[in-house]
């Protein structure tokens, strides 16, 4: 879809209503409500954190979707596909989105003046890491040359919003957990690379608020 098509439907997600838990169970681990469970009081405490949706025009002013694959670290996130976006800190000012932007300014490189924020959606909980996340859409009407943060993002990829909406772009595989097993997981495929858990969860909120606009 053309950007500038794109600009003219997707405001319109301004004023719909959030799916919340049912977008989310379409993507959701099978495990993942009984892990919710056993953390309710740990996730009553939980660490913070802000992501960015950022949809943009490339060269050919089709519009793509950025998301990053994370480094290989010791710890339950590592090499998996994501929003840019992390932790928040102090000096965000109690303010999720502003962890966001600084997160997506720091690891792709796309300065904050380039992202307009168009929508709050659900926040969703992360048992293993106990973290609440909170993603936001954001538009840039700028073609973006990405500065990848080598410390923390091992690859730029960036996704056809035709691909994202495609239904075929949605799949099973299997994947570790913490319970030491194997288990069969909804996910998306998106340029051989496979989206799952939490960001998958907060992608098929936005795909389902998409589709009801374009």
């Amino acid at each position: 879809m053309l950007f500038n098509t794109f600009l003219e439907s997707v405001v319109k997600i301004k004023h719909l209503e959030l799916f919340g838990e049912d977008s989310h169970a379409k993507m959701s681990p099978p495990y993942r409500l009984e892990l919710a469970e056993k953390m309710k009081k740990k996730s009553k405490a939980a660490k913070r954190a802000g992501v960015m949706a950022l949809f943009y025009p490339n060269t050919n002013d089709e519009t793509h979707l950025v998301l990053i694959l994370r480094k290989t670290y010791k710890g339950v996130h590592s090499a998996q596909v994501g929003f840019p976006g992390g932790k928040y800190e102090d000096n965000d000012n109690n303010d999720l989105m502003e962890t966001a932007i600084r997160e997506t300014e720091e690891e792709i490189g796309v300065s904050r003046t380039h992202i307009d924020v168009l929508k709050t959606m659900s926040p969703i909980y992360i048992p293993p890491s106990n973290f609440m996340v909170h993603p936001y859409i954001g538009i840039s009407k700028e073609y973006l040359i990405f500065t990848k943060q080598d410390e923390e993002v091992e690859e730029i990829i960036e996704v056809k919003l035709a691909d994202f909406l495609n239904d075929n772009s949605t799949i099973t595989t299997t994947v570790p957990t913490s319970f030491d097993e194997h288990v069969d997981v909804p996910a998306f495929k998106f340029n051989g690379h496979i989206v799952w858990g939490a960001t998958a969860m907060m992608l098929g909120e936005i795909k389902d608020l998409l589709k009801q606009v374009l």
